[in-house]
């Protein structure tokens, strides 16, 4: 995304939920990842695949996987796919 790049309206980003999370688990199903791994994988911005992944979060489809350093990007995995 360029300097001049065009950020998309809220009501945007919301309406096409549904359908990224949707690419959000298949992008999960071969294991975890990072928002920023996600994002490159979607060719989505960092802040749109952040809210469709807190709202799948929210209501449990994924969870967050503890981090080996503070400094680390939290590891995201589909909770379908652990067995629970």
């Amino acid at each position: 995304m360029t300097g001049t790049a065009m950020l998309r309206n809220l009501s945007e980003v919301l309406r096409d939920g549904m359908v990224e999370q949707d690419r959000i688990a298949l992008a999960l199903r071969s294991g975890p990842r990072t928002i920023p791994e996600i994002s490159e994988e979607l060719r989505a911005p960092t802040y749109e695949v952040t809210k469709w992944l807190m709202a799948m979060r929210r209501y449990g489809r994924v969870r967050e996987l503890p981090k080996g350093r503070a400094d680390d990007y939290y590891r995201y995995e589909l909770v379908e796919a652990s067995g629970r």
